[in-house]
């Protein structure tokens, strides 16, 4: 017989009215892990509102595989709303599976293919703009070929051009203020924080500058490009054969941007900071890179056989991955051994559940070597889920995953990359765990 959700064992250090967003805000990261010591399913307030946070990765398989149709979006994404509207991070149900069959051909191997050379052709200016000796701001630098990768594929004319001005400005502030906004109880939206002003006048550009370049491509009529914007437009569903209105496509180009950008930046800067640690991993890739590539530019069809680099990613955003997803039961769900009635928001940590060491040996430690063929099978696949599972998967990992392996193996062949003295990286939470800052000096592969 299931018990109670008065059961669960509530997280120490509530504080009233605000619950435990304190320590979410002090400390999100370490809160989150922290979570494991008190049970398979811990209560943490946000606010007055309980929410039931998952440590374990079985029970976050039953949510986001076995029993995912009693489940919808939760409280966080209606938090984001302001930034993605309606589109597939943030809807349910019906519009939910529409909108996924209309936008899953965006994301197509040949589709992928395509992007390829954009993906590409950026690395190699990214690495041509560089100076030997010269200090970047790693972070920073990723960010903005991340950035540039997803405007230039999203638009191809030069109607898009005040759009990707508008997304190299905005979006940094959107996800530095992202997860203060969502754990933070509504009725300190009101206050005029920083915090609030920046993320709402952020936002709001954003959406504005999207709907413009659509309602101009639009009227523009039909373009024959291959840009996601064009490509979202024109697509019909097969069930229906309805498209998405303005303001679907608008709230999707915003979804794909929110999701994609901080992914890739702080995957590609905790890359080159660990391989910077480890210079024996580093020179295994390197190896790798001259066998499969050699002097030529990178293309799509080395990614499957760069396996080394394959490797160093996995681990990468295994240490460093998505800071906290949240679900609302839609039905009666029992999880856990509890009884959870219909509405009830139940939380996950991939970050806390990739650290689990009930699930990896020497959990905080950088160790490629753990996804090679014959160690991977000692890790269970429910408890490896960067993109998450089952019908809220992300749609576009293979596109991060082209995305990131093109841009390190393009930069690995021409730099080296040393952490400059005086400051070491610490990682903030945002949609994942980032590098607050990440200085480092370039450094000619060759000399």
């Amino acid at each position: 017989m299931s018990a109670a959700l008065q059961s669960v064992p509530r997280a120490p250090g509530a504080v009233p009215l605000l619950g435990h967003a304190l320590k979410l805000w002090r400390d999100p990261l370490g809160f989150l892990k922290s979570l494991r010591e008190y049970g398979d399913l811990v209560q943490v307030d946000l606010g007055t509102l309980p929410v039931y946070v998952i440590t374990s990765a079985e029970l976050v398989h039953e949510v986001t595989v076995k029993q995912a149709r009693s489940f919808e979006k939760g409280r966080l994404f209606d938090r984001l709303r302001p930034l993605a509207g309606n589109g597939l991070a943030n809807s349910n149900g019906e519009t939910h599976r529409k909108h996924r069959r209309l936008i899953q051909p965006m994301f197509h191997p040949q589709r992928i293919h395509a992007y390829a050379a954009t993906m590409s052709d950026n690395a190699r200016a990214l690495a041509d703009s560089w100076q030997p000796g010269q200090e970047i701001e790693m972070e920073q630098a990723m960010a903005e070929y991340a950035i540039e990768t997803l405007a230039s594929t999203m638009f191809s004319t030069d109607i898009g051009l005040p759009a990707v001005e508008a997304i190299r400005r905005n979006l940094p502030v959107v996800l530095k203020n992202m997860l203060i906004r969502a754990a933070s109880p509504k009725f300190l939206d009101r206050l005029p924080i920083r915090a609030n002003r920046d993320f709402d006048a952020a936002a709001a550009t954003l959406r504005e500058v999207i709907d413009e370049v659509v309602v101009a491509t639009r009227r523009s009529g039909p373009t024959g490009h291959n840009d996601l914007l064009s490509v979202v437009m024109a697509a019909q569903d097969a069930e229906t054969g309805e498209s998405l209105s303005d303001t679907e496509v608008r709230d999707e180009l915003s979804t794909i941007l929110f999701a994609g950008a901080e992914t890739t930046a702080s995957t590609l800067s905790w890359t080159f900071y660990h391989l910077a640690r480890h210079p024996d991993v580093e020179k295994q890739l390197v190896a790798e890179i001259e066998e499969v590539v050699g002097d030529r530019p990178v293309t799509i069809e080395d990614v499957p056989r760069l396996e080394a680099v394959r490797r160093v990613l996995d681990e990468v955003i295994r240490l460093h991955g998505v800071t906290m997803l949240m679900r609302r039961t839609t039905a009666p769900v029992e999880l856990g051994g509890f009884s959870f009635p219909e509405n009830t928001e139940v939380a996950f940590s991939l970050y806390a559940l990739h650290r689990d060491p009930r699930e990896y040996a020497e959990p905080d430690r950088f160790d490629p070597d753990r996804w090679l063929p014959e160690r991977r099978t000692d890790i269970a696949r429910q408890a490896y889920i960067p993109f998450g599972a089952g019908n809220r998967k992300c749609i576009g990992d293979a596109f991060v995953w082209t995305e990131a392996t093109i841009a390190l193996a393009t930069v690995l062949a021409r730099w080296r990359l040393v952490p400059a003295p005086g400051h070491t990286p610490k990682e903030v939470a945002s949609a994942v765990a980032h590098p607050d800052r990440m200085p480092m000096t370039v450094v000619p592969r060759n000399a």
